[in-house]
């Protein structure tokens, strides 16, 4: 009895505030709702509910498909530890770098480190940036082949590797450098 009596106060809400309630179409499709099930327990006051959670399933992607790993955040680096390998890193590959400009002959050729951004110009080949991301723990660099990438560290290679490829920052750095510039470089 208790329930008619809401599922009575509800009808009447809905009839008599016009200005409050949903429009014309939407109210009577509402309000049919509730008269239908008004004896059905468990049945969701709205009938929109059941659509308002059609994100929060779980996406049924095959093993293989193609996106990033899932991050295991046991792993995340603490700040201290992720400054200290990135910063060794960055200026590793800013000595060698430098050293490799010294082989290639390439107009434009030039590195440059400064606000904790690492430069690499290839003059009309192209442009690297790397930089430190804090937060993220990683180390995002811009390829003028491959684009961006975004590297993480990974304990069990020890290594930079970005989760989406699998692709070791060092590795990728030297292909790539190989192709545009003609001369195999070391930078591992």
């Amino acid at each position: 009895m208790a329930s008619r009596l809401t599922l009575l106060r509800r009808i009447s809400k809905l009839l008599l505030s016009p200005s409050l309630s949903p429009s014309p179409p939407l109210r009577s499709s509402r309000l049919l709702f509730l008269l239908r099930n008004a004896s059905r327990p468990n049945v969701s006051p709205s009938p929109f509910a059941s659509s308002r959670s059609f994100c929060s399933d779980p996406l049924n992607l095959p093993q293989d498909a193609q996106g990033p790993a899932p991050i295991d955040y046991r792993s995340v680096l603490p700040e201290d530890e992720f400054h200290r390998l990135a910063n060794s890193t960055i200026h590793d590959l800013q000595e060698k770098l430098e050293e490799y400009g010294d082989i290639v002959e390439i107009d434009g050729f030039d590195v440059d480190y400064g606000n904790e951004v690492l430069t690499l110009k290839l003059g009309a080949l192209g442009t690297y940036v790397m930089n430190k991301q804090t937060p993220n723990r990683q180390i995002w660099l811009s390829s003028p082949i491959s684009g961006p990438s975004r590297f993480d560290w990974d304990h069990n290679t020890q290594a930079w590797v970005y989760r989406r490829t699998k692709a070791n920052l060092f590795k990728l750095l030297e292909s790539e450098l190989e192709q545009l510039c003609g001369e195999p470089v070391n930078l591992s």
